[in-house]
């Protein structure tokens, strides 16, 4: 079964529908991208909204994009339809005043590049096939252009997953590894398994190559932490006040019962801090 069987089912034309897969040459883009589609979809629908003179020029053609996200293999995992209405030309400085731009910038969102202006156009969702969204992976046709006109291209279906694979499980606790951008857009799936987890963490600064250690046991243990860290970017923390969030690495340590006191923690900490010489070397003051 092809994707262009499910658009002639819903009498879409074929020679109006642009099919996009995106991949972002920002590898931190490129990383939270599935979750932006999960979790803050009028982000992804921003990014997507302007293009290079290329696509312009194509999705001024087109009545319907269908989006996907590019996975492994010459594969793309479906996101949405989305209506093409109207557009007009903003200039870098109108660009980077759409609140859903400046979100993306850190995660290094380059805005317009050599050009005054560029097309923003009004991309509207679509509910058709929602239900597929995250779940339905395609197979890419041959070759490096990344958006196909539907009617002159094959995407052969290559699986329908039971879960949404754009907020996929989280790594294991030894592995996990988030920059203070990261933080900010977490996939509700990880934050429910980080409310969960007490323990120690420790913050790295790559610019300085110094750590900090710290032990999170509150109301919403590690995810309560590292949330203060992202709204403040040093959690009160006074020496991480002098150093700046965006060169911040977040990993876990060690976790710990769940029922484990407070005092037990606090030795625990302090015990991680001798270990790594935070105080002395680090960002620890105490």
């Amino acid at each position: 079964m092809d994707f262009k069987d499910l658009l002639t089912k819903q009498g879409f034309d074929l020679d109006k529908v642009m099919v996009l897969r995106h991949r972002p040459t920002e590898p931190a883009l490129r990383k939270v991208l599935p979750w932006l589609a999960a979790e803050k979809p009028q982000v992804f629908n921003a990014y997507q909204r302007s293009q290079n003179p290329d696509a312009e020029k194509a999705l001024m053609k087109a009545e319907i994009a269908a989006s996907f996200i590019a996975q492994e293999d010459e594969k793309a995992l479906f996101v949405g339809f989305y209506r093409r209405k109207e557009w007009h030309p903003i200039t870098n400085e109108q660009y980077w005043a759409i609140p859903e731009n400046a979100e993306m910038k850190p995660f290094g969102l380059g805005g317009i590049k050599n050009r005054e202006t560029t097309l923003w156009f009004d991309l509207e969702p679509m509910d058709t096939y929602s239900e597929w969204k995250g779940r339905l992976v395609v197979k890419w046709p041959p070759g490096r252009l990344w958006w196909r006109w539907a009617k002159s291209n094959d995407f052969p279906i290559h699986a329908i997953h039971e879960e949404s694979l754009l907020d996929a499980e989280m790594p294991s606790w030894e592995r996990l590894s988030l920059t203070w951008e990261d933080l900010r857009v977490l996939p509700t799936k990880w934050k429910t398994v980080l409310r969960q987890w007490r323990g120690i963490y420790y913050i790295f600064d790559v610019k300085v190559a110094k750590g900090y250690v710290g032990s999170a046991c509150g109301k919403e243990n590690i995810l309560g932490r590292w949330l203060d860290y992202a709204a403040s970017g040093h959690g009160g923390n006074k020496k991480l006040k002098e150093r700046q969030p965006s060169n911040f690495l977040f990993t876990i340590l060690q976790r710990t019962s769940p029922d484990m006191e407070r005092d037990e923690i606090s030795l625990l900490e302090s015990s991680w801090k001798d270990r790594l010489h935070t105080r002395e070397y680090g960002l620890n003051d105490n």
